[in-house]
């Protein structure tokens, strides 16, 4: 039978790395200078500042849980959570060390 081998994830080029980052900047300063310049009460700015906070907040979230959800339905983790699996099974905690 032959052995299957894992799929390897597919990297990310530095200048997707380099966009994605310089992207989340500019957007959150962007925001923040444009909730600054507002003409509204400081409470007004403030509410929207937290807004602002909350959003990049939960994009991060949802990010890392899309990202958690794709790896968990790879065939490397399946094979890996039932090699755990086994181990946790066999193992018997009042046997005696050889």
């Amino acid at each position: 039978m032959p052995r299957l081998q894992p799929e390897l994830a597919a990297a990310h080029s530095p200048a997707w790395v380099a966009q994605s980052w310089i992207s989340f900047f500019a957007s959150s300063m962007a925001m923040s200078i444009g909730i600054w310049c507002l003409p509204v009460d400081a409470w007004a700015k403030g509410f929207m500042a937290m807004g602002l906070l909350f959003t990049i907040g939960s994009s991060l979230s949802l990010a890392k849980t899309v990202r958690d959800m794709h790896e968990a339905t790879r065939l490397s983790a399946r094979i890996d959570d039932a090699r755990v699996s086994r181990l946790i099974a066999e193992h018997d905690p009042l046997k005696p060390a050889l």
